[in-house]
């Protein structure tokens, strides 16, 4: 038997790579080299293998993490995306700026036009108005014709506005104040009721003569911030016959309540006065409950202190 495995010379090795089965090992070799190259078929099988199974396998490895990774960030961009567009959308059907800030995330704005904003600052109270910007500035910047959009960003608890021209350079920046939200979102608007309907008023009830006389001792910018807006009283059909004084206090306002009577109708209407100024009204309130006359002296004797 022919020695395979140590072969004494060189001719006896030439013979040993002529013989047939190292060129058919060759051959073979190259072939599946050849195939492979031409049509990655060791590839395509492992791949096939994988995918039968794929679902036995865990989801574990640094490919399977950033699939993950890349999966969390596209839906975290979705939702951006859709609470952006969302809170543009609720913007810019917001009839007051209080809903403006509620519907705004921290950090981030939404932008409106000029002719929104202007319907939105003629919505306020006309001194509510003014603390935020004065009416002549406001015509002023409309009147220069550069004034295109307005721009609401969350600052903390309040807003910051900037009126923008068409490249966006800011033309005014305006600061709406935390404790001032409250007051820009609030409606007088009437409903049906008593004032023991509402028990923040218990105990702080009053006829509607001691109020008004009480109400009548103060000067007249006093009034104004004890109860604003009185004008809005007078749009209602009837007559007022008690006020009450809310014991809540929220952003330096407390509530007033109105009854009115009308035929055999009772309504409320609630108005916000400034929280110095409704104290002072109200003690001079009790001090009549107990007897003590209300003069315009005691009165002016509170406005000096």
């Amino acid at each position: 038997m022919t020695d395979w495995m140590n072969p004494q010379n060189f001719s006896e090795w030439f013979r040993r790579l002529l013989a047939l089965r190292p060129i058919l090992a060759v051959l073979l070799i190259s072939g599946v080299t050849i195939l492979e190259l031409r049509f990655d078929w060791i590839e395509r099988a492992l791949g096939a293998y994988l995918v039968t199974t794929n679902a036995e396998r865990p989801e574990s490895g640094a490919i399977w993490e950033k699939g993950r990774q890349s999966l969390n960030a596209r839906k975290t961009l979705e939702q951006i995306v859709t609470d952006r567009q969302a809170s543009q959308r609720e913007a810019r059907n917001a009839t007051s700026f209080k809903q403006i800030a509620a519907n705004v995330a921290s950090n981030q704005g939404v932008m409106l036009s000029s002719d929104h904003f202007r319907k939105l600052y003629l919505n306020l109270p006309r001194e509510i108005a003014r603390e935020i910007l004065s009416p002549f500035e406001l015509l002023r910047l409309a009147s220069d014709g550069l004034w295109r959009r307005t721009y609401f960003k969350k600052a903390g608890e309040g807003l910051t506005v900037y009126l923008l021209d068409a490249n966006n350079r800011v033309l005014k920046q305006l600061n709406i104040f935390p404790d001032l939200l409250p007051r820009l979102g609030h409606e007088e608007v009437a409903s049906d009721g008593v004032l023991e309907d509402l028990p923040n008023f218990e105990n702080r009830i009053y006829a509607a003569k001691h109020f008004f006389d009480a109400l009548q001792t103060f000067p007249e910018e006093v009034r104004r911030t004890m109860v604003p807006h009185p004008e809005s009283l007078l749009e209602l059909p009837g007559q007022i016959t008690r006020v009450g004084i809310s014991d809540e206090t929220g952003a330096g306002f407390i509530e007033l309540g109105f009854e009115i009577v009308n035929a055999s109708q009772h309504r409320l209407i609630v108005v916000q006065g400034q929280e110095w100024a409704v104290w002072r009204l109200r003690s001079l309130l009790e001090e009549n409950r107990s007897g003590v006359e209300i003069t315009p002296d005691a009165a002016g004797d509170r406005t000096s202190q």
